[in-house]
C-alpha cells in the first residue's frame, strides 16, 4: 500500500473495514462450512474450499480497491451458496465443481462482451436500488428483532451509535462507538466459555470436476444469474449510486476470474458483494474518495481467515449472535436509507417501490431468487405507470 493509501486511512474508513471483517466471519464462514457438510465434503475439501475462496476474494477486493480507488469488496455469492446446498443428493460433489466452472468461465465472458456494463446502462438505476433496498432490509428488520431477544446486547450496540451520531465527530465514527459499546455488553452479560479450536492447516486440494449438461442447466445458470446478474449488479449499481465511475466490464471479468478459480477447488462464484458493499461503500464510511480504505481492510481480512478459517470459525460461538445480527444492521442503515431516498425521489418512484417490496420479499420461482423477479416487476410498472419517465430514460440509454 502507498504513502498515499495510507493518508486516506481515518476512523471512519477503518471502522467501516473492521465491522465488515466482523461480517465475513461471522455471518459468511459458518454458513459455507453449514453447506460443506450437507455435500458430505471432506475435512481437507472443505479447508482448501475455504483457504482458496477467501484468498481469492481478498486478493481481488485488494487490487480492485486500489486500482480504481473504490471500495469494491469481493466476496461469493450467499443465495448462490444456499442454492448449491440444495443440490446435496441430486448431483455428486464432482458434477457441482463442474457446474461452477463452468459458471466461472460463463461470467469472464460476460464481462469480455460489454455485457457487465451493458446491464448497468439498461437496467434503470432507481428500480436497481429499489431491489438493492429491498434486498438487505432483512439485515435492519434482523436488528430489531434481536434487540427484542437481547435487549441489553442490542440496547448497548445501538446507544452506541446513536452516541456516535449525536457527537458528529470524525474520530468517533459511529460504527466504532457500536463495536466498544455492543463489544463491552457481550463481555458483561454472557458467560460463553472458551471453545474447542479445531485447527486443520491451509492445503489446496483440487476435486474431481465432471461436466454433465444436466447439472450445467441445473446449477450453472442459476449461479450466474445470482452471480453476474444479481449480486454483482446490485453491489455495481450501489457504486454507481455513490457516484463512482463503475468499470463494469473489467470488474466482472475479474470476478469470473476470481469465480473459476473458486470453482476449481470446489468453491462459488464470487460477487463484487452487496452487503459488504453497503457498509464499506455508504455514507458513514467517510469521504467517498477515501472510503477505498474500508474495502482493502476488509479484503484483508478475509485472507486472514483463509489461512485461519477452523480455529476462527470455532471462535465465533463467542460472540452472541445479538451482537452480530444488531452491527450488520446497523452498519448497513445508511445505506438502505440512503437507497431508499434516491429511489422513491425519482421519476419512477413507483417502478422502484415494487422492486423494493418484491426484493423484500423471500420467494423462489423456477430457481430464480426474488431480487432478480424485483428487477421484472419494477420494470413492468415503470413501462406502464411512468412512462413517460421510463421512455426518456430507455432513449437516453
Amino acid at each position: 500500500m502507498s504513502t498515499s493509501s495510507l493518508k486516506d486511512a481515518n476512523p471512519q474508513t477503518l471502522s467501516a473495514g473492521f465491522t465488515t471483517s466482523i461480517w465475513f466471519l461471522a455471518g459468511s464462514l459458518p454458513l459455507l462450512i453449514a453447506v460443506a457438510e450437507r455435500l458430505s465434503a471432506s475435512d481437507a475439501h472443505t479447508a482448501s474450499w475455504i483457504f482458496v475462496s477467501y484468498l481469492s476474494c481478498g486478493f481481488s477486493g485488494i487490487g480492485l480497491s486500489l486500482y480504481y480507488r473504490q471500495p469494491i469488496a469481493i466476496g461469493y455469492t450467499i443465495p448462490g451458496l444456499i442454492y448449491i446446498g440444495t443440490m446435496a443428493g441430486q448431483f455428486s460433489l464432482s458434477e457441482i465443481v463442474g457446474a461452477n466452472i463452468v459458471a466461472g468461465v460463463t461470467i469472464v465472458a460476460f464481462g469480455a462482451f460489454g455485457l457487465g456494463s451493458f446491464l448497468l446502462r439498461i437496467l434503470p438505476l432507481p428500480i436497481v436500488l429499489g431491489m438493492f433496498a429491498g434486498g438487505i432490509l432483512s439485515y435492519v428488520t434482523r436488528l430489531v428483532a434481536a434487540t427484542i431477544e437481547e435487549g441489553l446486547i442490542g440496547g448497548a450496540t445501538i446507544l452506541g451509535y446513536l452516541l456516535g451520531r449525536f457527537l458528529a465527530y470524525q474520530r468517533l465514527p459511529p460504527l466504532f462507538l457500536a463495536l466498544i459499546f455492543g463489544g463491552i455488553a457481550s463481555g458483561l452479560f454472557t458467560d460463553g466459555q472458551m471453545p474447542t479450536a479445531n485447527w486443520i492447516a491451509p492445503s489446496i486440494t483440487i476435486p474431481n470436476a465432471t461436466f454433465s449438461i444436466t447439472a450445467v442447466l441445473t446449477i450453472a445458470l442459476p449461479m450466474v444469474i445470482l452471480s453476474a446478474g444479481l449480486g454483482t449488479v446490485q453491489g455495481l449499481g450501489f457504486l454507481k449510486s455513490q457516484g463512482y465511475k463503475v468499470e463494469a466490464n473489467a470488474i466482472t471479468v475479474v470476478v469470473g476470474i476470481g469465480s473459476t478459480v473458486s470453482a476449481i477447488f470446489g468453491g462459488v462464484p464470487t460477487i463484487v458483494a452487496r452487503s459488504a458493499g453497503a457498509i464499506v461503500a455508504g455514507i458513514e464510511a467517510g469521504p467517498p474518495q477515501q472510503r477505498y480504505i474500508g474495502a482493502v481492510v476488509a479484503s484483508f481480512s478475509l485472507v486472514i481467515i483463509g489461512l485461519f478459517a477452523m480455529p476462527l470459525a470455532s471462535l465465533v460461538d463467542l460472540l452472541p449472535k445479538a451482537y452480530v445480527v444488531v452491527i450488520a444492521g446497523l452498519a448497513i442503515f445508511s445505506a438502505l436509507e440512503d437507497a431508499i431516498e434516491k429511489a422513491v425521489t425519482s421519476d419512477m418512484k413507483s417502478g422502484a417501490l415494487v422492486s423494493f417490496c418484491v426484493a423484500a420479499t423471500p420467494f423462489s420461482i423456477f430457481g430464480i431468487t426474488s431480487s432478480v423477479w424485483a428487477i421484472v416487476a419494477g420494470i413492468a410498472m415503470s413501462a406502464v405507470v411512468e412512462r413517460r419517465a421510463f421512455k426518456s430514460t430507455s432513449e437516453k440509454k
